[in-house]
């Protein structure tokens, strides 16, 4: 299941934010007219179509492993998460039939209909993201619901269970990681092909459309971070110790860059601390006290090393990608040709990659962190996860399935979206 969700989070986030890339291409193109444009708009529709094949078939392998990975899960939450489940089938439908309009409908509708069709692509693109947040934050802060001495739910409101207290920071993270993360994958690309064609007017294109976005993004990720720093705080305090590693309680907590947890010492080597920013940080008080590990069992610790070390990955590669996003801001207010600033155009082909990898760093804080439970403080992992043998044999036929369809992607990328842009080349 952590493979599987590993795999496709990479297409989910590319679902809900390559739409917006596309449209945004498309709309400089009615506005200037550029052929460039058009060209870009109709390879990341591509793209696009590309990404979403591949993210339904992830989808529906992770649907089946639900079922039958989790069967007590299903059992007792299948009635909470299936309205969520069932909303976001509905926006992957009315996804895959605007995607169909605006790849085939350029020159057979109108094109206010054609622009119109790839909004509603964006919209559902994102809508069908939040749906499933709407799950993971159920099981992060479960609600609705009212829980019988045999372990069974009674009395479910599905309103309650969808606006759970993790679900509005949670979902608006998703959203602004998605925007990140795939804006600067697509600028890491665009700009390391400028790079090798200085000339390229499509390259110079796709970095004038996906920097203003990377630029918003960027910031607003660590705004929503913070919000759902400060919602752990009060949730899942023991997320929140794992993540900083603090195995104390503290007043003032101090806020941790770096370090390796020492489990059996209990203690942080080699880390640099901030004092009082852990307090901060959480409650938007320097002297507020944080509760550390030792105020919980220790059963009910997660994976220590493993959630503070994903934690302070996610938080450098979005820290390298704020750097980048000024660094490009700055250069869009100067009006500066970007063929002209290598080590720009260097720096956003290095910085390409690390978005994606600060959303599976992200999933790994949110999975894990919450550990050993699968329903927050209602349902361990170990009591819900199946007890047939055997499973070694489907792990490594879907590891070899999803390494086929990584290549058969990257393959299909490279033909139709990265193909040669020669016909765009303009000499300015």
């Amino acid at each position: 299941m952590a493979v599987s969700l590993g795999f496709h989070i990479l297409f989910a986030v590319a679902g809900m934010a390559m739409p917006l890339l596309m449209l945004l291409a498309e709309w400089r193109y009615l506005r200037t007219g550029r052929a460039e444009y058009r060209s870009l708009s109709e390879r990341w529709a591509k793209g696009t179509a590309i990404l979403f094949a591949v993210g339904a078939v992830s989808g529906t392998v992770l649907s089946f492993e639900l079922g039958l990975l989790w069967p007590r899960f299903m059992l007792h939450a299948g009635p909470l998460i299936g309205m969520p489940f069932s909303l976001e089938g509905f926006a992957f439908f009315l996804e895959a039939i605007a995607l169909g309009v605006y790849l085939y409908g350029r020159e057979r509708v109108p094109a206010a209909v054609h622009f119109a069709s790839g909004a509603v692509v964006a919209l559902s693109g994102v809508a069908s993201g939040v749906f499933v947040v709407a799950v993971n934050a159920w099981m992060n802060t479960p609600r609705g619901f009212r829980l019988l001495p045999n372990g069974d739910f009674a009395d479910i409101d599905l309103v309650r269970a969808f606006f759970t207290p993790a679900f509005a920071s949670q979902a608006a993270h998703m959203v602004c990681a998605a925007y990140s993360s795939i804006a600067f994958a697509v600028l890491g690309i665009h700009a390391f092909r400028l790079l090798r064609r200085p000339q390229s007017a499509l390259h110079a294109a796709a970095l004038r459309v996906a920097l203003p976005l990377a630029i918003v993004a960027a910031p607003l990720q660590a705004v929503t971070g913070d919000a759902a720093g400060k919602q752990l705080a009060v949730y899942q305090p023991v997320k929140l110790a794992a993540a900083e590693a603090l195995f104390e309680t503290a007043r003032p907590a101090p806020l941790l860059i770096g370090g390796l947890p020492d489990m059996d010492a209990r203690r942080v080597r080699f880390g640099i601390e901030i004092p009082g920013g852990l307090s901060l940080a959480a409650f938007g008080d320097l002297h507020a006290e944080v509760r550390g590990l030792d105020a919980f069992p220790r059963e009910d610790w997660p994976a220590v090393p493993i959630v503070h070390l994903a934690f302070q990955l996610m938080v450098g590669c979005g820290t390298v990608l704020l750097d980048v996003a000024a660094w490009g801001a700055w250069l869009l207010f100067r009006k500066r040709p970007f063929a002209a600033h290598k080590r720009f155009l260097a720096a956003c082909a290095l910085a390409g990659p690390l978005g994606l990898v600060a959303v599976e760093a992200g999933w790994i804080v949110t999975e894990v962190g919450r550990q050993p439970w699968i329903i927050q403080g209602v349902l361990h992992t170990r009591d819900a996860v199946t007890p047939m043998p055997n499973l070694v044999i489907s792990f490594v036929a879907s590891c070899v399935v999803y390494a086929f369809l990584g290549g058969v992607v990257a393959l299909l990328l490279t033909r139709y979206v990265l193909g040669d842009d020669a016909p765009q080349e303009s000499g300015a």
